[in-house]
């Protein structure tokens, strides 16, 4: 559960989270969805089982209510489109923690193993701190300090600066 939403936001990034998915989904069957309204609540905990998304240990919470999505998933390649949408999670993981808050006009991605592109419209809040880095944000403001160097957002639009 890796995630960074900006408001009118098209980001591409790899991260260590991303490798671990590569373990994680390898041998993911395909699967494809869409659906109108939804609301779903769930908890989870996993660690050393020899099933897709079950191998790294982890746990944690989600909770989301949207308008509709659509999407698509097959061993380590995702893509998923959504429309107004509000959605909270808190996780632990070997990499890190992390609780956050989004809230969303819609957005689409794709990922295919470590590497993932989000285009979307919305706010963020919450913390995160990991192997890569820490960040704060409030309503999409807020800072961020890791591997790939500094930066701060401003209503969800963020200017970094990557020191090699």
């Amino acid at each position: 559960m890796s995630q960074d939403r900006d408001v009118k936001r098209l980001a591409a990034n790899v991260n260590p989270e991303g490798i671990l998915d590569v373990i994680d989904y390898y041998d993911r069957p395909g699967d494809a969805y869409a659906e109108g309204p939804y609301a779903n609540a769930d908890t989870y905990a996993y660690a050393f089982t020899d099933k897709p998304g079950q191998r790294i240990p982890k746990a944690g919470a989600v909770a989301e209510a949207g308008v509709g999505r659509a999407g698509a998933e097959w061993s380590i390649f995702e893509a998923e489109a959504k429309g107004p949408n509000a959605s909270a999670a808190a996780q632990a993981n070997v990499l890190g923690v992390s609780a956050m808050a989004w809230a969303e006009v819609g957005s689409a991605s794709a990922s295919a193993g470590p590497l993932k592109v989000t285009a979307g419209l919305g706010v963020d809040t919450g913390v995160r701190a990991g192997a890569d880095g820490v960040e704060v944000k409030f309503l999409g403001t807020g800072i961020k300090v890791g591997e790939t160097g500094v930066g701060v957002s401003v209503l969800g639009s963020e200017v970094s600066c990557a020191v090699m």
